[in-house]
């Protein structure tokens, strides 16, 4: 096992040497409504999903900003992709909060592949030894390439309803094949189902000490990596595919533009349009807005974990305020781009279509949304308590 690790810079290189592949693949994603085993397989030789495996299972614990790049340049092939990426990215350090006797359960694996969801949509009851899990989970991105999952659920005591987070092998789950959507199809991302499924104590956390950056891992306790709170980790790292999206359509428009004209118009040519530099002028300053927000929370993340500093309030929910900034920016890009774009751009051979429907999609998550992201930090701003644990 090789203990080098590679460079920020290799390992966005080595996302941009898929590039290709995955355009090539993500229309067969998104008929077929998961990725295709030839994308998965060429993450896992690429080394990429290594990047919040800890060093000793052979992974590479990556920074933050290591993490947002690299997904942004996946994001650049496909979104559905740079999705999945993410999930699995934020799943895979989850799972180095566990004790470490969970920890060398699921990474025993090579390239194992952990997804996950924050939503407690399932219940679970003590019992001898663990508990008792039953519920689901929808939109489980990259399930079905996963081996394990790290899922939120409710666990029902005489105290109250508390949150916790559960390591669950994927074959303790049911999947529910219902992902027909209209964006993100690729991304495979099913409901799951657990019935009367058995959890023992180790792979069970307490929800809110994880929020706060508080885990059981032993051999994880210094790592910086690990120190840093769950959703601004979770959030800087889901932001980097819509950022991705926005340089696909910026990449899609700029190669269908040559010989193109402005039909019922003397332009010949778009590219000579006043129009269409400052449609172009405008989406690429949304761009590079997108990226920085999601610098800034990446940079954020990594700065505080290296120095082990103390979140404030204010820190946590600008985190949520970058992520809804990265995804309302870059869906704006996307737009922009999409309607400089033609009549000709709605055929599904034309990749911009189906960036701008992903792009949406993501719009909608509901930790990405815009809306509740900007609420949030503005009721700190005011004053206001945070209406969400989340933070």
């Amino acid at each position: 096992m090789s203990n080098r690790i590679p460079s920020r810079e290799e390992l966005v290189g080595r996302a941009a040497e898929l590039v290709p592949l995955l355009q090539k693949n993500a229309p067969w994603g998104e008929e077929n409504r998961r990725l295709p085993q030839e994308t998965v397989d060429a993450l896992a030789e690429s080394g990429l999903l290594k990047m919040r495996v800890p060093t000793r299972y052979g992974g590479y614990e990556s920074d933050m900003r290591t993490v947002v790049d690299v997904v942004a340049e996946l994001g650049r092939g496909d979104g559905s992709t740079a999705w999945v990426a993410s999930v699995f990215a934020v799943s895979t350090w989850m799972a180095g909060l566990f004790p470490d006797e969970v920890q060398d359960e699921i990474f025993a694996e090579p390239d194992v592949r952990v997804s996950g969801i924050l939503s407690p949509t399932a219940t679970a009851v003590p019992t001898d030894g663990g508990v008792l899990l039953n519920g689901k989970w929808s939109f489980n991105s990259g399930a079905l390439h996963s081996s394990w999952n790290t899922n939120a659920a409710i666990l029902l005591t005489p105290e109250g309803p508390q949150p916790i987070m559960v390591a669950l092998p994927m074959a303790d789950l049911e999947i529910i094949d219902d992902w027909h959507t209209a964006g993100l199809r690729g991304s495979g991302s099913v409901t799951t189902v657990a019935r009367d499924v058995f959890v023992p104590e180790p792979r069970v956390l307490p929800m809110v000490p994880v929020l706060q950056g508080q885990h059981r891992s032993l051999a994880n306790a210094d790592s910086p990596v690990f120190k840093a709170p769950f959703m601004a980790t979770a959030c800087a790292t889901v932001s980097a595919p819509a950022v991705g999206l926005a340089r696909a359509a910026k990449d899609s428009f700029f190669e269908r533009l040559p010989g193109r004209k402005i039909s019922y118009t003397t332009y010949e040519s778009q590219a000579e349009a006043p129009i269409t530099h400052l449609q172009v002028a405008e989406a690429i300053t949304k761009i590079d807005e997108a990226e920085w927000h999601a610098r800034r929370a990446a940079d954020l993340v990594d700065t505080h974990a290296a120095a082990g500093a103390q979140w404030t309030l204010e820190e946590r929910a600008r985190v949520r305020l970058d992520l809804g900034a990265v995804s309302q920016r870059a869906k704006e890009a996307v737009d922009i781009l999409t309607t400089a774009s033609g009549g000709s751009s709605v055929f599904t051979a034309v990749p911009i279509q189906r960036i701008e429907r992903d792009v949406q999609t993501l719009n909608l998550h509901a930790i990405l949304h815009p809306n509740t992201n900007y609420e949030l930090y503005g009721r700190i701003a005011c004053g206001l308590e945070p209406n969400t644990l989340y933070l």
